[in-house]
């Protein structure tokens, strides 16, 4: 195995160079992706419809090309499903990611074309082991396993000659078969469908095996963990001596930095942040001294940004890649060889540098409370959850947040529900610092808060454990990428959630 190491290490390293070449020309790399995108798909119905063959210039492409969401190219996706060919991209198309469609009670399915998952999705995670290497290496990665939870897959029931699921099943589903010896578990346990099921057997499975990285969302990843040391009354490091890496993405570490260290005190584990999606790879966390996610510009996806204040604009404006400036908030838009174009997928970012474009991601557009002028988005929270969690010793599971909106003789203010792994010492210091924290990062909220005028202190409910997990087995949402919504202007989930806690509590 450690001859083994040192060949993978060594083969994983050479990618450097490419990687380094879009870090110092970023602009002409996405010039490069930008051509080659409208080429390959010039000839396809939607090519031919906003006449790609002719377009020369982002300036000509943006006037003619709308800017979509999926409910506008849903038409065509569906068609796809149901086994038409060559209307988004010419390659054949049978496997579609399906989004836990947070910001939307509907399921959404993304196309993903051998393209993508081979030139995107792929690439991220040979990128992902390339810069870590590259970061530590020293690293002994490859004389063990990889761990890494996958989602589930079913035949379409539009057409039994396509698939879909969560895009973490269709990625190892179409694994090439030298990629089994590498990872764990088996593949037939990493897609099953039934959770609780699932978590039991990974356990089973994992527990004897050299293990030395983890990756996945760190809410399902924490479950398995502990479901780990239950069975064998051990902690990880003594379950895998050899454990070095989690990546981890989906939802923000922040909050579960200090669960993940109470669980794994070794000096020798890593953590690195990811940023993929069903939409495709955008970002790897590539310094070990800093939080903060490169953009990966040679994965065949083409950046746009729309401001803040934009976001909602039926046309929004856009900028390219060279006019983002560091410290804004941005939605993006991307162009991929999946045959997503002008598409906005939701998720906000901030640069915090440009040479090279380094960000991290600061929410959802749809995600976030802005019901008397605050404008709390999820960045906010996880960084004032994290202080107030710090100070009262105490260690976050999950949560979320909405407004209670003004009423006869009462003022308006923000309602938490909070699951804590261990509670803090002090409720009330905790929701005073949560505040506070608010009011210092964001001056909306701040001016909101002076003197009590527009909004009063949060208030914030303890959740009993497990809250949040049944409420996602409720929605048949458990397992792979799905997620609670964190802050929200309607209290649709935050009453769903309250009603939860009190059947906790009466059932304890």
């Amino acid at each position: 195995m450690e001859i083994l190491n040192s060949i993978l290490s060594w083969a994983m390293r050479k990618r450097i160079d490419q990687i380094d070449r879009f870090r110092q020309n970023p602009l002409e790399v996405q010039t490069e992706t930008f051509r080659n995108l409208l080429a390959t798909a010039k000839h396809t119905e939607w090519g031919k419809r906003y006449g790609f063959e002719e377009i020369k210039s982002w300036e000509t492409f943006k006037g003619r090309v709308p800017v979509s969401s999926y409910e506008e190219i849903f038409p065509e996706i569906d068609r796809m499903m149901k086994g038409e060919q060559n209307i988004l991209w010419p390659s054949k198309v049978t496997w579609f990611a399906k989004s836990s469609g947070t910001t939307n009670a509907r399921s959404k399915f993304i196309p993903v074309s051998p393209e993508s998952l081979e030139d995107c999705h792929y690439k991220g995670g040979k990128d992902m082991l390339s810069i870590y290497v590259n970061n530590y290496p020293e690293t002994k990665l490859f004389t063990g396993k990889g761990l890494s939870i996958g989602g589930s897959f079913q035949v379409n029931e539009q057409n039994s000659n396509s698939f879909y699921g969560d895009v973490s099943a269709v990625i190892m589903q179409n694994l090439p078969f030298w990629a089994e010896y590498i990872r764990a578990p088996k593949l037939k346990t990493a897609l099953m469908d039934k959770w609780e099921e699932k978590i039991e057997r990974i356990a089973e499975e994992t527990i004897s095996e050299n293990i030395t990285s983890l990756a996945g969302v760190p809410t399902w990843t924490y479950v398995l963990l502990q479901r780990i040391m239950e069975k064998t009354g051990k902690t990880i490091p003594e379950v895998w001596p050899n454990l070095e890496l989690f990546g981890h993405g989906a939802v923000a570490f922040g909050p579960y930095r200090e669960l993940f260290k109470a669980i794994i005190p070794s000096a020798k584990m890593n953590y690195l942040e990811l940023y993929n999606a069903s939409e495709g790879f955008f970002g790897i966390q590539d310094q070990a001294d800093s939080e903060d996610l490169l953009l990966m510009l040679d994965y065949g996806v083409y950046y746009e940004f729309i401001p803040a204040g934009h976001f909602d604009d039926e046309n929004p404006v856009t900028i390219p890649l060279s006019d983002v400036e560091v410290g804004k908030n941005y939605a993006m838009v991307i162009s991929t060889n999946g045959g997503l174009w002008r598409y906005k997928i939701g998720d906000t970012v901030k640069f915090s540098s440009t040479k090279p474009y380094r960000f991290r991601i600061s929410g959802r557009t749809k995600h976030y409370i802005n019901a008397f002028g605050e404008e709390v988005i999820i960045e906010n929270a996880e960084v004032a959850l994290t202080e107030a969690c710090k100070q009262t010793n105490a260690k976050l599971s999950n949560f979320t947040a909405a407004p209670v909106y003004f009423q006869r003789q009462k003022q308006g203010g923000h309602e938490w529900i909070i699951e804590f792994n261990q509670k803090p010492d002090n409720l009330s210091k905790f929701s005073a610092i949560l505040d506070a924290k608010l009011r210092e990062i964001n001056s909306d909220y701040d001016a909101k808060r002076y003197q009590d005028i527009a909004l009063v202190a949060p208030k914030v409910h303890v959740a009993p454990t497990g809250t949040f997990v049944e409420w996602l087995r409720r929605k048949n949402k458990l397992g792979g990428q799905n997620k609670v919504p964190r802050l929200s202007n309607t209290r649709e989930y935050l009453e769903e959630l309250l009603v939860l806690c009190q059947e906790n509590y009466h059932a304890s």
